[in-house]
């Protein structure tokens, strides 16, 4: 079997594939979708979707990739065949990814537009109505969010080309504690707030009386969103785990890790929302427009709002890169060319598309199709069909195809490893999963 690079330790993937979960979803997402779903109940749901499904579903994607030590389109062909139906899984999650990571850039560019907007203090005295104002004209601008579009996509190509060990798992290891200081020192300003106790109180108190089926299902499909299921990123990280390496430890801490700091997100969004009236559930205008007035009305409300930013920069970038490795590990593995051609040829392709999406967001675009801009087709065709197809097929394939002996021969690396806790992860791969995807699925195809 060809030789391929692996991660070079246990917290090399926990961070490379935690950075892949960790993203825009988990800052201002998952705050939203607590505010909008009553606080405390939906978190007591959240966490114990997570740690069942969240993790399930992890381990199942990790199986196909370190079973075939491929990419997400050759994995299913060195576990069935040459040609077999299978295969278009791992086609669905590479199209699933480079769509993603297309829309995606677009909201990186904003990011890093803000990050330098913050530097340059630009938000200093205004108003709500005047940094939306902001917003609208930087989104209009003839240049300007294409350029930093097309700055971000530089840097994750730049990462990705130099490899596994010395690229993703280096900079995972920087950029994850940067990441981690910044919301905790974010967190500390925010519980000084005056409204910190009420917002607290809300997010950390459960009315159990407000868990219903909405609830359950919101949090089912954050807990999916968040960590990037059915987009083959999973498949191809764990294709670089190694055979010693425990994969449900492995899941389960990266399960910890993402919800960490979707919590740590809740405690410096909530405060904020009960001391200045913002409406949490507000979504990517609580980051662009609503936060950065509620900064200027703060203590050092400068300082904060720049590493605010530095934070969703940091946040997006470890997203970015492992949507770009799935394109840059199928490419070269495919198509046998090395690694820095196949970055700079997938992030050539994705900015085709991601820039049509960032220009799909000025005002009079033709770029529009039933009043939708080319960015929200891209997510409602990714969100709504491609990623939950995508998870349902792959615990379909490892619960149902693969034989039982192989699915928990990896489990157990071989047998080397107690196999009790593991037959209850294949029974839910199994059964559990398909049946929670398909409710998802239906759910918001109704909504």
């Amino acid at each position: 079997m060809k030789q391929r690079e692996n991660f070079g330790s246990k917290l090399g993937i926990i961070m490379a594939t935690a950075g892949s979960a960790l993203g825009l979803g988990n800052i201002y997402r998952f705050p939203c979708e607590a505010g909008a779903n009553g606080g405390g109940a939906f978190l007591i749901v959240y966490l114990i979707v997570a740690l069942l499904m969240g993790t399930t579903l992890m381990v199942a994607e990790f199986i196909i990739g370190r079973r075939s030590h491929s990419n997400p389109i050759g994995a299913f062909r060195v576990l069935e065949g040459k040609k077999n139906g299978w295969m278009s899984i791992g086609w669905l999650g590479v199209v699933c990814a480079f769509l993603v990571l297309a829309f995606y850039t677009t909201v990186a560019g904003w990011t890093l537009g803000y990050l330098g907007k913050s530097v340059a203090n630009h938000f200093e005295g205004q108003d709500l109505g005047q940094i939306q104002g902001q917003f609208v004209s930087f989104t209009n601008h003839p240049w300007l969010p294409i350029v930093c579009q097309l700055i971000f996509l530089a840097l994750t190509a730049v990462v990705v080309a130099r490899g596994i060990k010395d690229g993703i798992e280096k900079w995972s290891k920087i950029l994850m504690p940067m990441l981690l200081v910044i919301m905790v020192v974010l967190c500390v300003k925010s519980l000084t707030l005056n409204g910190a106790a009420d917002g607290l109180r809300f997010f950390f108190t459960p009315d159990f009386s407000k868990i219903n089926g909405k609830v359950l299902i919101s949090a089912l499909g954050q807990s999916f969103f968040s960590l990037s299921i059915g987009m083959g990123a999973l498949i191809t990280y764990g294709s670089y785990i190694g055979s010693k390496d425990n994969m449900l430890s492995s899941s389960t801490s990266v399960v910890f890790a993402d919800t960490l700091v979707a919590v740590l997100a809740g405690v410096i969004i909530f405060p904020a929302a009960f001391t200045f009236g913002v409406q949490p559930e507000a979504g990517a205008s609580l980051a662009f427009t609503t936060l950065p007035m509620v900064f200027q009305q703060m203590t050092g409300g400068y300082f904060f709002c720049l590493i605010f930013f530095l934070l969703l920069v940091i946040a997006t970038l470890t997203s970015t890169i492992s949507l770009l490795e799935v394109i840059v590990a199928t490419t070269t593995e495919e198509l046998h060319i090395s690694r820095p051609k196949a970055a700079i040829l997938g992030s050539l392709t994705t900015a085709v598309i991601g820039v049509l999406a960032t220009l799909s967001f000025r005002e009079g675009s033709p770029l529009h199709l039933n009043g939708q801009t080319v960015f929200d087709m891209l997510d409602h065709i990714t969100a709504l069909y491609l990623m939950p197809i995508g998870g349902l097929m792959i615990v379909l394939f490892v619960g149902w195809r693969m034989k039982k002996a192989d699915t928990l021969d990896e489990l157990t690396n071989g047998g080397t490893l107690r196999a009790g806790i593991r037959k209850v992860v294949y029974y839910l791969i199994r059964y559990v999963a398909p049946v929670a995807i398909v409710v998802i699925f239906i759910s918001q195809l109704v909504k």
